[in-house]
Order: structure tokens, then sequence, then C-alpha cells
């Protein structure tokens, strides 16, 4: 004979749904931590993402401070390159800031310094904007100015 035809009796402990731990009390506590690790990785992502940003805002900005014809003219070549550069990435607005020194003499080699910073949300949530207190992400560039560059003065010291 087949043991489908012979089964064994189930007893009286087995039968029923008492004693159960179905779990659902578990799904709110699963879904609360799939959250809370989602906003983690997309806070730390847009940390990246910003970091990329300023350092990418900085070098552009030294090098049109560096390739222009003169102090005023590189400083505003370097803020705007460098206002551009976060537009592109997404970023921009209040939340930027860019520091571009002013040198006490524009000649040939001189080294200047762009620092670019950006303030990240700590919660960042689509079409709503930021919430939270802001992270500061900095950035700096060094260049020389164009030793080769015409309508300088002087020779090149470097």
């Amino acid at each position: 004979m087949s043991a489908a035809l012979h089964e064994r009796p189930v007893s009286g402990r087995l039968r029923g749904d008492s004693g159960q731990a179905g779990g659902i009390e578990v799904l709110p506590f699963g879904f609360l931590l799939f959250v809370s690790v989602t906003l983690l990785f997309v806070n730390v992502w847009g940390v990246v993402d910003a970091k990329l940003a300023v350092t990418s805002a900085a070098r552009e900005a030294a090098r049109a401070y560096s390739e222009s014809d003169n102090e005023s003219s590189a400083r505003i070549a370097a803020n705007a390159r460098a206002a551009e550069t976060l537009a592109a990435y997404g970023r921009g607005g209040d939340r930027a800031s860019i520091n571009v020194p002013t040198l006490s003499d524009y000649w040939r080699c001189a080294r200047v310094t762009v620092t670019v910073s950006y303030e990240v949300p700590a919660i960042a949530v689509p079409f709503l904007g930021g919430f939270g207190s802001a992270q500061q992400v900095t950035s700096s560039f060094t260049e020389l100015v164009d030793p080769y560059r015409d309508r300088l003065v002087d020779e090149a010291r470097c």
C-alpha cells in the first residue's frame, strides 16, 4: 500500500492557529528600517555628488581666473564659471559660496586658490527640497596664472 493511504493522525496539539506568531507585527519595523536605510544612502550620495560638483566648480573657476587678462576680469570670470559649473550639476543658489581671493598684483605665475563650498541638507526630498541641519562640503583648487598669456606685464618668474 502507498503512504498516501496510511496517513498518520495529527495530534490535537498541531491543529488550529493558537500560539501562531504570524509576523505581521514585524512588518512596520521592517518598513521603518527600509525607509531609514534608504534615507541614509540618499544622504550619502548627496554628499558625494556635492563633493564632485564643488571640486569641478573650484577647478573651472581657478582655470578661468588664470586665463584672464587682468585681476578684475579674472574675478568676474572665476565667479561666473563656478556658478555655471554648479548649475550644470543641479547645485547652486543660496547654498553655494565661492571664494576667489584678491591678489595684490596680477602677474604671470601668480598662485591663486579658489575655494567653493556647498551646504548639503540632512534629508533631501525630491521636489520638496531639503530639511535638517546642513553639512558643509568644501573643495579648493590652486592654479598658476598662465605664464605665456598675452597682455600681461613683466616676465614669467616661475
